[in-house]
C-alpha cells in the first residue's frame, strides 16, 4: 500500500475496522476491493453502522463474496431496507482473484476483511487480506509485544514530566 492510499483511508470519515483480525493472522498480502451493495446499504455504511465481527471471505465461481457482513438496516428505509446479514459481492481483478484462490487452496490461508471506508468518490470499498492463522504461542507474543509497547509509551510520559 503506498501513501497516497494511506492518505485516502486516513481522510475517510468512516473506517469500520475488523480489531481481532490482526490479533488472529499473520498479513501476507493486502488488497482493496469495491463492494456491491444495494441503496439502503451505502446509506447505512455512510452512518457506521456495519461490523466486520465474524466476517471472512470465500471464492464461488471465480467471483469473490464477503461473508457474515453486517449491515444494519437503514432507519428510513421503510419496504426496500436490505437484509442485516447477506452475502455480499467484492470487486477485483481475474489475476487478483486467481491468485487469492491459488493461495487459499494451500492449508492454513484465509481472506480476511479488515476495514471498510469510504473513497473520495463516495463509494465504499474493503481492505482485504490474504492471512496465515495464528498459533497459540504467536498470540501470547503479541500480546506480550503489545503490553512492552505500552510500559515504554508509560516510561515516556513519566520521563517528560
Amino acid at each position: 500500500m503506498n501513501k497516497e492510499q494511506e492518505q485516502i483511508r486516513k481522510k475517510s470519515p468512516i473506517q469500520i475496522k475488523n480489531k481481532k483480525a490482526s490479533f488472529e493472522y499473520f498479513f501476507i498480502e493486502e488488497f482493496t476491493a469495491g463492494i456491491v451493495l444495494t441503496g439502503t446499504e451505502i446509506k447505512s455504511i455512510r452512518l457506521g453502522k456495519a461490523s466486520l465481527v465474524d466476517t471472512y471471505c470465500t471464492i464461488i465461481n471465480g467471483e469473490l463474496w464477503v461473508k457474515g457482513m453486517s449491515v444494519s438496516p437503514y432507519f428510513y428505509g421503510s419496504y426496500n431496507n436490505h437484509e442485516l446479514k447477506r452475502d455480499r459481492k467484492l470487486l477485483l481483478t481475474k489475476r487478483e482473484i486467481s491468485r487469492l484462490a491459488s493461495a487459499t487452496k494451500q492449508t492454513g490461508y484465509t481472506i480476511v476483511p479488515l476495514l471498510v471506508f469510504i473513497d473520495p468518490k463516495g463509494r465504499a470499498k474493503m481492505d482485504i487480506a490474504l492471512c496465515k492463522g495464528k498459533k497459540e504461542f504467536d498470540k501470547r507474543q503479541t500480546l506480550k509485544e503489545k503490553e512492552d509497547r505500552r510500559e515504554m509509551d508509560r516510561a515516556m510520559k513519566s520521563f517528560k514530566h
